[in-house]
C-alpha cells in the first residue's frame, strides 16, 4: 500500500527571502531536500509558517512549483487556504497543475462561517480532484471544525484527514469515535505526544524546518511506543515547541534555522524582529538542543 501523502512528518515549510525580500527558490529547495534526507516525509509549502498572506498569486504558484521539482508531488501537501472558495479551488487546480500529492484546505476565514457555508467549501475544493486535508485552526480563524462536523465532512466524501490544531488532545478520541477512517494530523508542534499517544497517523509540524534529526526521532518514539525516548526528548525539546502556538512562530522558527545553519532569515511585513528577549530565549534554547540534533543526525547516518 502506497504512502498517502499528509502520513508521517510533513514539514510546514518557512519560505526564505533575499535581502530584498524576494523569495529565494534557490534556498527554499535546498531546505526542502535537506529535510527529506534528515527523514521527514513530506513538505507543506503556502502554510502560514510559508507566509502565503504575503506572497503574490505569481509567487504562490511557484512556490508550489519549487517545491514539487525538489522532492517530487507525492511528498506535497500544498496549502491552499483563501477567503474565499473560488480562490481555494483555483489554488488546488494550480497545485494538481503543478503535481503535488494532496491540498490542506482552512475553513472559510473571511468571517465566521456557519456549518453550511463550510460544508459547501469544502465540497467545492474536492471538486478539483486533490485529497483534502481539513485545517482545524479555530484561534486564528474563528471557525471551529468540532468532530461532528468533521465527521459529516469525512462522510461526504469531502475531506481525508484533519490536522488538528485547537490544543484540545481530548477532540482526538471524539473524532475516532465518529468518523473511525478519518486520519488525525497532529496541528501543534507542542501536543506532539498527547496526540501520538491517542492515535496520530501524521504530524503537519514546524520546528523540524530547523532541527528535523531529532523531531523526526521524537514523533516516531511517540508512534511506535517507545514512550521512554519519546517523553525525554519531549521534554527536552518543548521549550522551542511551544513557539510553534504563539504569534512569532514564524520569526521563532526561522531564527532557530539560522542558527542551526539553515535558511531562516527575515519575515515579510506585517512581521516584525523578535524583541530582545525573545531572540535571547529561543538563541539559547536552540543552543542546548543543537547537540541532540547531532545526535540524531549521527544514528540516522550510521
Amino acid at each position: 500500500m502506497l504512502r498517502k501523502t499528509w502520513h508521517g512528518v510533513i514539514v510546514a515549510t518557512a519560505l526564505p527571502f533575499r535581502d530584498d525580500l524576494s523569495v529565494d527558490h534557490d534556498a527554499y529547495a535546498e531546505n526542502l531536500r535537506t529535510l527529506i534526507e534528515a527523514g521527514c516525509d513530506g513538505v507543506c509549502p503556502n502554510g502560514s509558517l510559508g507566509e502565503y498572506q504575503t506572497l503574490t498569486p505569481e509567487e504562490r504558484a511557484a512556490v508550489v512549483r519549487t517545491a514539487v521539482e525538489a522532492v517530487g508531488g507525492d511528498r506535497v501537501l500544498a496549502g491552499v487556504a483563501a477567503y474565499g472558495s473560488l480562490e481555494s479551488s483555483r489554488w488546488a487546480e494550480q497545485a494538481a497543475e503543478a503535481g503535488a500529492g494532496a491540498v490542506m484546505l482552512l475553513p472559510p476565514n473571511a468571517y465566521r462561517a456557519d456549518d453550511r457555508s463550510v460544508r459547501e467549501h469544502y465540497r467545492a475544493v474536492c471538486e478539483v480532484g486533490l485529497p483534502v486535508v481539513a485545517y482545524n485552526n479555530p484561534i486564528d480563524t474563528k471557525v471551529d471544525l468540532v468532530p461532528e462536523l468533521l465527521a459529516e465532512l469525512h462522510a461526504a466524501g469531502y475531506i481525508q484527514a484533519v490536522k488538528e490544531f485547537s490544543g484540545d488532545p481530548r477532540r482526538a478520541y471524539r473524532i475516532q469515535e465518529l468518523a473511525p477512517d478519518l486520519d488525525l494530523l497532529i496541528g501543534a508542534d507542542d501536543v506532539l505526544l498527547e496526540l501520538a499517544l491517542a492515535g496520530a497517523v501524521g504530524w503537519v509540524s514546524g520546528y523540524p524546518n530547523a532541527i528535523p534529526y531529532v523531531c523526526n526521532e521524537l514523533y516516531h518514539a511517540a508512534t511506535k511506543g517507545d514512550y521512554n525516548t519519546a517523553l525525554t526528548l519531549y521534554r527536552e525539546l518543548h521549550p522551542l515547541l511551544r513557539w510553534d502556538s504563539r504569534t512569532e512562530f514564524v520569526q521563532a522558527i526561522k531564527l532557530s534555522m539560522d542558527l542551526a545553519g539553515r535558511h531562516g532569515g527575515a519575515c515579510r511585513p506585517p512581521r516584525l524582529p523578535l524583541l530582545p528577549d525573545q531572540y535571547e530565549t529561543i538563541r539559547t534554547d536552540t543552543l542546548r538542543v543543537l547537540p541532540l540534533e547531532e545526535k540524531a543526525r549521527e544514528q540516522k547516518e550510521a
